[in-house]
């Protein structure tokens, strides 16, 4: 019998059981470094589910110089993450306080991270020594210990609870680089879980009303857009993870909320002026 031609993609194509079609050049090198901020051009949002759950914002922390994931998830969860950021960024399995629920209990952006004082020694050293040179780790001795959700931040800008210590204000601003505002999204306090931010846009919680979105977008100096996760869900911060070139959110994202994050915070081809004309003609369809 005629012998089966060997395949012929490109290694840097087969990743994670997933396959995407190769450039006009077979040979292409890896992408090119990173440009000004450190930040590759492209990207997309993709769906990942850490074991059975969705909320993979309780179980990751992205930022623009590095991604940390819990540990002991499927190898599913972690190869997502490698396959767009291990060109890029260092992903750095960790636990916080012995729990894998990462994502809620530090806060972070390229400059810094700050985590809980019940982060222990080893935990420390393994952050200090995974993540890249000029980035700051610092314990911070706060009673809302659960930082990922009282703590919002970009590279620029962090809203905080409205009940943190004014120590806690002052030690955001001054390891992450960032004017501290005290914010409530929707009247909700844990301005973690109810936002996600980066440098090129942010998703509120969809009951946030609009003067609150024109505020936010002053604050922040990126459009702000109300919008949902995993199929309806408002707690944002545990459904999405984002930085400046590319995002995660879980598996039960519908495609029109994965067209909204793209388009707010810029994402691939998406444009933040095409959000109301798509949800426009999806509501029509649904009304028809």
């Amino acid at each position: 019998p005629a012998s089966r031609a060997l395949d012929s993609r490109p290694a840097a194509d087969i990743v994670a059981g997933s396959y995407t079609a190769p450039s006009s050049e077979p040979g292409r090198a890896l992408p090119e470094p990173p440009h000004p901020l450190g930040t590759p051009r492209g990207g997309m949002c993709t769906r990942a589910q850490f074991e059975h759950s969705n909320d993979i914002g309780v179980f990751s922390k992205l930022t623009n110089k590095y991604c940390l994931v819990g540990v002991g998830g499927s190898e599913n969860f972690y190869s997502a993450f490698e396959a767009e950021l291990a060109a890029h960024v260092p992903v750095v399995h960790t636990s916080i306080a012995g729990c894998r629920i990462i994502g809620r209990l530090c806060s972070g952006n390229k400059n810094g991270l700050l985590v809980p004082m019940t982060t222990t020694d080893q935990e420390l050293l393994h952050l200090r020594n995974a993540l890249p040179e000029g980035v700051v780790i610092q314990r911070v001795e706060e009673r809302l210990s659960a930082l990922g959700n009282c703590i919002a931040c970009n590279d620029h800008v962090a809203f905080v609870h409205t009940d943190v210590d004014r120590e806690t204000e002052e030690i955001a601003a001054d390891v992450l680089g960032v004017e501290v505002f005290r914010q409530t999204i929707a009247g909700n306090v844990l301005v973690g879980s109810y936002c996600a931010l980066s440098n090129q846009g942010a998703l509120v919680h969809p009951k946030t009303p609009i003067e609150d979105q024109d505020e936010l977008a002053q604050l922040l100096q990126v459009p702000v857009v109300a919008g949902t996760v995993n199929r309806g869900s408002d707690v944002i911060g545990a459904g999405l993870v984002v930085n400046d070139w590319c995002a995660f959110c879980g598996n039960d994202s519908t495609a029109t909320e994965v067209q909204v994050i793209e388009s707010v915070f810029k994402l691939g081809e998406a444009q933040p002026s095409a959000v109301a004309s798509t949800m426009r003609d999806v509501l029509i369809d649904q009304l028809a």
